[in-house]
């Protein structure tokens, strides 16, 4: 598959409360590379994944906007 017909992805957690959330890199399947995230990304990603249903819902998986 050519560079050009690649779709990209993101895994979005979004906020229950006050729409805000977070949006990380992923594959076709929901899968986000951790070792390519920096430190902070990694960790923001950790924090989303705990706070499913407390305070961000279920991710998405959405293609990126272009």
């Amino acid at each position: 598959m050519s560079q050009a017909t690649t779709t990209a992805f993101q895994l979005c957690f979004r906020s229950l409360f006050d729409g805000r959330g977070f949006a990380f890199p992923c594959d076709r399947h929901g899968r986000v590379d951790l070792d390519g995230l920096s430190e902070q990304a990694r960790l923001n990603y950790l924090y989303a994944r705990a706070m499913v249903g407390r305070e961000l819902s279920v991710p998405a998986i959405e293609p990126v906007p272009h």
